[in-house]
């Protein structure tokens, strides 16, 4: 009988005291919650001003994409690249056929659909740190193909394996951004992410403009090799980075979780509570656990998730249906608009460094106007100046102030895109993806981009290559009905998470609150801890000592 009871007070025991840490741990969760939405702009970059430079340090990682990507498009219009692997046309000029222009483009993207899919189960299972390492050492291998490629195949062997650690960085530093800063700073640094896409199409086209006067194999060889400045360093700094704290509660790894929160934040903050902040990431975390079980590929398309994985899918593809494509061909565009091929390289440069304005002008209006309403606002713009750039493209026997005003419209398309679509899209995906799923809902979407791209990537060659459709500017008309439909789209499918923690944006979703209501729709995840004082949490405190003193005590007596 002494043992039933004793067993009995045991159960006892351990069930107030998972009661009472159970309510410590949702009081300390909501005053998380509190000191999220109190925090100012300036607060946060004071209390994570760690978290700031790591997630930085793993975005400079697109760059390297991004240089890729207008590397490989506007090649088609170097002359030695032209030269060497190119067809001669009748006229005398030379130029890569369409189904290897086409093909070249595609190589990187078929990769990255690879490196996406292994990225979401080795990231995972290692963490955000060891994977990034890992795909930063792929890279300066597979760069040794490209450099050295005297042949078309061998070339897109090159792109395709480089592609699967870029298919890594894409998700990789979007989600590692997301989890390491407080709300406040979250748009900033999952924006940045577009910051260093356009970086690495600004620094690509300098590189270009500087070859292009080289009438020899080092016009493209020089490009292939820049591209190894850039992994050495950024491994450096990933091997001392902390891992995401996100990560580590997900583990159940709770000690870690708490050290790397640390490393994340400065010491000097006296009102920065590192446990609240772990008890709204654990209390976040069970209840996405209790909304949805899973943490695979198809718990991506159950129940809630499933609105959630269509609305993130939909916005990155976006990206690519709203006619950025002719960004990426910009100055192979210039050349079919009819500018000098110097003129075309120069416009490029002025380009890019537009978008790397747009995207910190970005900063300010996405805080001001909120995410949807600058999507939306961006598309509406984009729509109309793609409109006016296949009327240009009607005018007949256009002279060169026509030319230089197809031009002067996608310069400012580049700006109104990297102003408002290309990094709040950033900041969409990783906000309306649940945490448990983050990783793999972003990959399902950058897949989707990927494919949304090799077939953008096929059609715009044919668009602009005058020995297929040869389009030209008038190809703005197709884009601009795209990027209509994707505005459509927008304004009844799309959320605004501004200012919202991730626990408020899950409830949001699993209480079906209509796109259009999230911003006005009050919740509380934790509403029923409104009760607790900070008495009553001393008490709490005081409880669990007691309850363990006494369980200490009975087994000394036993």
């Amino acid at each position: 009988m002494t043992d039933v009871h004793s067993t009995e007070s045991g159960q006892a025991r351990r069930t107030t005291t998972n009661e009472a840490r159970d309510a410590i741990l949702a009081h300390e969760a909501h005053r998380g919650v509190e000191t999220e939405h109190k925090m100012s702009f300036w607060q946060g970059l004071r209390t994570y001003p760690h978290a700031v430079g790591w997630s930085i340090l793993f975005s400079t990682a697109i760059i390297m994409e991004g240089f890729d990507v207008v590397l490989i498009g506007n090649l088609y219009a170097l002359g030695p690249f032209q030269k060497a692997f190119g067809k001669e046309l009748p006229n005398g000029t030379y130029q890569l056929t369409v189904a290897w222009q086409a093909g070249l483009s595609n190589g990187a993207l078929v990769g990255e659909i690879l490196g996406l899919f292994l990225n979401g189960i080795i990231c995972d299972r290692f963490g955000y740190r060891k994977t990034i390492f890992g795909a930063l050492a792929l890279v300066i291998c597979f760069i040794f193909i490209v450099f050295f490629a005297n042949s078309l195949v061998v070339l897109l062997v090159g792109e395709i394996l480089l592609g699967i650690p870029w298919g890594v960085f894409q998700t990789l530093t979007t989600a590692y951004a997301s989890e390491v800063c407080p709300v406040v700073l979250r748009p900033y640094l999952t924006t940045y992410v577009n910051l260093c896409w356009v970086l690495g199409q600004f620094i690509a086209s300098i590189v270009l403009k500087g070859v292009q006067p080289l009438d020899s194999k080092w016009a493209y060889k020089i490009p292939f090799a820049c591209q190894w400045m850039w992994p050495l360093p950024i491994m450096l700094g990933v091997s001392l980075a902390p891992e995401s704290p996100w990560w580590l509660v997900r583990k159940g790894r709770l000690g870690d979780a708490k050290k790397a929160l640390l490393r994340l934040t400065s010491r000097q903050n006296s009102s920065f509570d590192v446990d609240e902040t772990i008890a709204m990431i654990e209390r976040t975390n069970e209840l996405e656990r209790q909304i949805t079980q899973g943490t695979s590929y198809t718990d991506c398309f159950k129940g809630v998730n499933l609105r959630r994985s269509e609305v993130v899918c939909m916005v990155w593809a976006i990206q690519t249906l709203c006619g950025s494509t002719f960004m990426g061909y910009s100055t192979y565009f210039y050349e079919q608009a009819g500018l000098a091929s110097s003129n075309a390289f120069t416009m490029s440069m002025v380009q890019y460094a537009l978008g790397a304005i747009g995207t910190m002008s970005s900063w300010c209006l996405v805080n001001w106007f909120g995410r949807r309403t600058l999507y939306m606002s961006g598309q509406a713009a984009q729509t109309v100046l793609l409109l006016i750039t296949g009327a240009l493209g009607c005018i007949p026997n256009s002279g060169s102030g026509v030319h230089w005003a197809i031009g002067s419209m996608l310069l400012v398309y580049t700006f109104c895109y990297d102003a408002t679509v290309g990094p709040v899209c950033y900041a969409l995906v990783s906000e309306l993806s649940s945490s448990r799923l983050r990783t793999k809902t972003i990959i399902l979407a950058r897949n989707l981009y990927n494919i949304t791209g090799i077939i953008t990537n096929i059609l715009t060659p044919r668009m602009l290559n005058p020995s297929a459709w040869d389009w030209g500017a008038r190809a703005g008309f197709f884009w601009a009905g795209s990027c209509f439909l994707c505005l459509v789209w927008t304004y009844f499918r799309l959320p605004e998470p501004k200012g919202r923690t991730y626990a408020e944006i899950d409830l949001l979703f699993e209480r079906k609150v209509p796109a259009r209501n999230f911003a006005s729709t009050v919740v509380d995840p934790f509403a029923s801890l409104d009760s607790l004082t900070i008495s009553e949490k001393k008490k709490g405190h005081e409880m669990v000592e007691a309850i363990e003193n006494i369980a200490t005590i009975g087994q000394i007596g036993s």
